[in-house]
């Protein structure tokens, strides 16, 4: 069924109005649809009228000469088991034409309006991970809706940045996530805080990462707040650290800009972990790096002077650069790591601190055996000689002996 663009031999065709081919052909020609799809859709929408007609032959479909629009019905008889059999009969009502006229706008209307809808899906359709740019035009508290020209966008409360309230009316690019595919045409679902946003800001930006020269090896991001994101060149000649500021930072401050103060790390990559995490902790300066393969992590090593500076305000730096480089950090200054050292090389002698069952009270009981030793006593005959204040509380695992 649908349109036959076949010439019948059979049949005397319905002239449509003149006027209606020219209408056709003027709005597949403004909403960007082929002729044949409209014609299609006209005859679907004319067989469904033939059907309602008394009389009608249940097995009926609807052709349309596409040059002069002339419309004939042609019909087949049915066998016992519903197969069409025998030849093609014409079944043309008389003033069929005047009927697709008067019948066929509203059906034709909605038709196009499918036709249409399929059209936008198409487009949109596997462009997940592409930027788009639109025009905020409804802002509440649930969702945010974008004006991309021929359809919407949907930026859900979820994706869009903590205290970020663009004006109405006002440009915003975005990220999309998905598009779906409803009955009242494509949803397309974007997002602010999505870290593939970075990546096609920058590629916007940067010539180098839009030719491949430069890579976007990792990235890792705080919505509103910082973003790290790790480069490298496959051009020995290009900095990619360099490629990505550009020229008194212009390149990274426009997608600064873009993404309202949000501030942006960019750090070389490098294959050695240690090397890497080193770098992924700028601007701090590291000292040391050690990597344990078997646990995950990565212990640093930094002046005293630059320990808050390596963690950073409320963990943040130090919590980026895990996730940029795939290792839990842990952080530690000279001092620290000086204390733990000396702390591990003290003798500490063998026994436990249990309490006593008469007394009730804490004491040291040697593993070695004799006499346990209360607080006081072990305080006044340690056999280090020092005092338990300059020690510390009495603890598992019993007094340094020196």
């Amino acid at each position: 069924m649908g349109s036959d663009t076949e010439e019948q031999d059979q049949g005397e065709e319905q002239p449509m109005n003149p006027d209606m081919l020219e209408a056709l052909q003027a709005l597949a020609a403004d909403k960007g649809i082929s002729v044949d799809a409209l014609l299609a859709a006209l005859a679907d929408a004319l067989e469904s009228a033939y059907k309602r007609m008394p009389d009608s032959e249940e097995y009926a479909w609807v052709t349309i000469n596409p040059e002069t629009a002339d419309i004939q019905v042609f019909a087949q008889k049915l066998d016992d088991d519903g197969e069409p059999i025998g030849e093609s009969f014409d079944v043309t009502p008389d003033g069929f034409g005047r009927i697709a006229a008067q019948t066929a706008k509203q059906v034709m209307m909605q038709r196009i309006r499918e036709v249409e809808r399929e059209l936008k899906y198409e487009e949109y359709a596997g462009r997940e991970g592409d930027i788009v740019t639109g025009i905020i035009q409804q802002n509440d508290a649930r969702y945010t809706l974008l004006d991309l020209g021929r359809v919407e966008a949907l930026l859900p409360q979820a994706e869009q940045v903590p205290f970020e309230r663009p004006d109405a009316n006002s440009r915003l690019k975005a990220y999309i996530v998905e598009v779906r595919k409803t009955a009242k045409g494509p949803q397309i679902v974007v997002s602010r805080t999505h870290p593939g946003l970075i990546r096609r800001l920058f590629e916007l930006e940067v010539p180098e990462i839009a030719d491949g020269v430069v890579e976007i090896k990792a990235c890792a991001r705080e919505p509103g707040h910082r973003t790290k994101i790790a480069v490298s060149s496959n051009d020995t000649n290009v900095d990619p650290v360099g490629a990505c500021v550009g020229a008194r930072g212009a390149r990274v401050r426009m997608v600064v800009n873009e993404l309202r103060g949000e501030k942006i790390d960019i750090v070389p990559f490098a294959d050695d972990p240690a090397d890497f995490v080193a770098k992924a902790l700028s601007p701090a300066k590291i000292k040391e790096v050690s990597i344990d393969e078997e646990t995950g992590v990565a212990e640093v090593v930094v002046p005293d002077y630059q320990l808050s500076l390596a963690i950073g305000k409320e963990g943040q730096n130090a919590r980026l650069s895990a996730r940029l480089t795939g290792w839990r950090i842990d952080i530690k200054s000279e001092t620290q790591l000086a204390q733990e050292a000396a702390y591990e090389e003290m003798d500490w002698a063998e026994g436990e601190w249990v309490v006593d069952e008469t007394t009730g009270e804490q004491v040291w009981r040697p593993a070695e055996g004799g006499p346990a030793l209360s607080a006081e006593e072990w305080a006044a005959e340690g056999t280090d000689g020092s005092p338990v204040e300059e020690l510390g509380e009495p603890v598992e695992g019993g007094p340094p002996t020196g």
